[in-house]
């Protein structure tokens, strides 16, 4: 996904034959509101012609009879214009907002399916982008695009009869501002494009680096950096205002002369109906009313550089939407995937496994293993080793370039993919929870899962009475990111939310690193109950919490060189595992 944001056409006619896809569903409302429009249009355009009449049938002719009819219709078309003008912008605004939300919708469904290499390449700003502000600007397509260019259109064409009608001449004079508009919108349009892709590509950039500094504002104040981010932040802030500027510049110069254009012709309106006054061939009243229909002219033609704007938006976002929709999802089910009934066995095998993140450059070199049903394996290494790589793969996180992995004999390609990850629970290092309350933070909202487990996930990980002591107890919130509960209180809820799911594998990948000893401890006398009948990997840089495990996998440089139970292991002195060991002991 490129940050060369704005390479879209003034209109791309593959692009809207794509968004009418999500237009379709709500035709009935697209409808309504072109009727409306038309309707619209007609009671603004009848107005001048009333004032015509009465200034050509009743004033000049010194008669008042119709005067106080024609003065109820041109109030009738007012009152019109008023109610018909707020039904089609009501019903403009719905149509817009429907089509947003189920693209929005989409958009985030499809970013949820996509795989993790996806968002190791686009920053979280980057995204956040795509589902707000481009998202935002399709709504700007129906409410001040595409639309109003059609109702400007159909005003126009309108406007362009009426005057040829009421007298050819003077709207030969009205249409002189036709030639030099066009010049200048041909003028103003790459520049106007430049720039725009320039304020969209700010905008990004600005996005990224709020979100990367606000994630990271702990760092920041750690480390005394707060004047550096802020001047860097500033620097980006004033590339992102000098960009809008620039187009401001060029929108502001291309309505004044718009302006100015209008201005001069509707002098000479007056110069040559004037004139024609006084040769007898144009009214009074006609006059006026060419006045009157020139401004409703010369609008559309000065807003015309907006709706350029909100178009040449419009399709820049449409097509950065569409980049991501169109991102394939790499990691799906099988077409026709192996059911898993009940609960697995647990049997685990790497056969042949080799992955990279980039795949010239591989983490894993050919690791082959087997855990059996039940059995408690550690995997220790350096730094690097790929040890939290093995349990990527194995929940499908990245799919592996060569070997396999067999889960109970079956290849995990071909089960169902909420499945897999359902019968492997995992508790990361990272721990991660949500906004909400603590029964959601455990059970993720999963109907499957009911209070009673919940309560018996935290009672496993002795986080229960801790609950308890809260005022709101399992319906207590939690802020954002759960910054009202310790690092130690988050990882415990961490624990609970993979036991409450009661995996056929359990993964513990670092998860004790940030609890105190003496909760480490007591998680472990609970790990005894909870793990038995259960296949687990334990991961680990303190060998402490592995050495009781049936077997310890070590991994070096992505190759698994050791194996065995902790003591046979440190009967290599020379190997790898003892090595560790005794650095640790030390």
């Amino acid at each position: 996904m490129s940050d060369s944001d704005a390479r879209g056409k003034i209109y791309d006619a593959r692009m809207m034959r794509r968004l009418w896809g999500y237009i379709r569903p709500h035709r009935m409302l697209v409808s309504a509101s072109l009727v409306l429009l038309f309707a619209v249009s007609g009671a603004q355009l009848v107005q001048p012609y009333l004032i015509k009449r009465v200034i050509d049938d009743q004033i000049a002719a010194g008669r008042m009879d119709g005067l106080g009819y024609l003065a109820l219709l041109f109030l009738a078309a007012l009152l019109a214009e008023f109610v018909l003008r707020f039904a089609q912008i009501y019903v403009l605004e719905q149509t817009g907002q429907n089509v947003v939300f189920d693209l929005r919708n989409e958009s985030f469904a499809h970013l949820q399916r996509l795989p993790s290499s996806f968002f190791d390449r686009n920053p979280v700003g980057r995204l956040m982008t795509r589902l707000t502000s481009d998202v935002e600007a399709l709504h700007e397509l129906f409410t001040s695009g595409v639309v109003m260019i059609l109702a400007d259109l159909v005003k126009l064409v309108g406007i362009v009869a009426i005057l040829l009608w009421m007298d050819w001449r003077l709207a030969l004079v009205t249409f002189t501002v036709i030639p030099p508009t066009l010049i200048l919108t041909w003028f103003f349009r790459a520049r106007m494009r430049e720039t725009y892709r320039h304020v969209r590509a700010m905008l990004t950039k600005l996005n990224i680096e709020l979100q990367e500094n606000v994630s990271g504002m702990r760092i920041v104040q750690l480390f005394a950096r707060e004047r550096e981010m802020a001047e860097s932040f500033g620097e980006t802030n004033r590339e992102h205002e000098q960009a809008q500027l620039r187009g401001v510049r060029y929108d502001s110069i291309f309505s004044a002369l718009a302006e100015l254009i209008g201005s001069v012709t509707l002098a000479a309106i007056v110069w040559a109906g004037g004139w024609g006054i006084l040769e007898g061939w144009v009214t009074f009243g006609t006059l006026v009313a060419f006045i009157e229909y020139a401004a409703k002219f010369f609008r559309p033609v000065q807003e015309l550089s907006q709706r350029y704007t909100v178009m040449q938006a419009a399709m820049a976002a449409g097509e950065r939407i569409f980049d991501l929709l169109d991102t394939p999802v790499t990691i799906r089910s099988a077409a026709a995937p192996t059911p898993i009934h009940g609960r697995l066995k647990g049997e685990i095998v790497f056969d042949g496994v080799t992955f990279g993140y980039d795949p010239d450059q591989p983490v894993l070199h050919d690791v082959s293993f087997r855990i059996a049903p039940g059995e408690r394996v550690g995997i220790v290494g350096w730094t690097g080793s790929g040890k939290s790589t093995l349990i990527r793969l194995l929940v499908r996180l990245y799919d592996i370039q060569a070997g396999r992995i067999l889960v109970d004999g079956v290849d995990i390609r071909e089960y169902e993919l909420a499945e897999l990850r359902r019968s492997i629970g995992v508790v990361l290092q990272d721990h991660f929870l949500f906004a909400g309350t603590v029964e959601n933070n455990i059970s993720l909202g999963d109907s499957r899962v009911t209070r009673e487990q919940v309560r018996a996930a935290a009672e496993a990980v002795h986080v229960h009475r801790l609950i308890e002591r809260l005022p709101g107890g399992y319906d207590e919130n939690v802020r954002e990111r759960g910054s009202n509960f310790s690092t130690g209180e988050k990882q415990l809820f961490a624990f609970a939310r993979a036991i409450a799911f009661d995996p056929a594998v359990l993964v513990l990948d670092e998860a004790t690193a940030s609890v105190d000893p003496e909760t480490e401890r007591r998680i472990q006398q609970a790990l005894t109950t909870v793990l038995s009948g259960r296949t687990s990997i334990l991961i680990a840089h303190r060998l402490a919490t592995v050495r009781d495990a049936d077997r310890i996998l070590v991994l070096h440089h992505g190759r698994l060189i050791e194996q065995g139970p902790h003591e046979a292991l440190l009967d290599r002195p020379d190997g790898i595992y003892a090595t560790l060991y005794t650095l640790q002991s030390a």
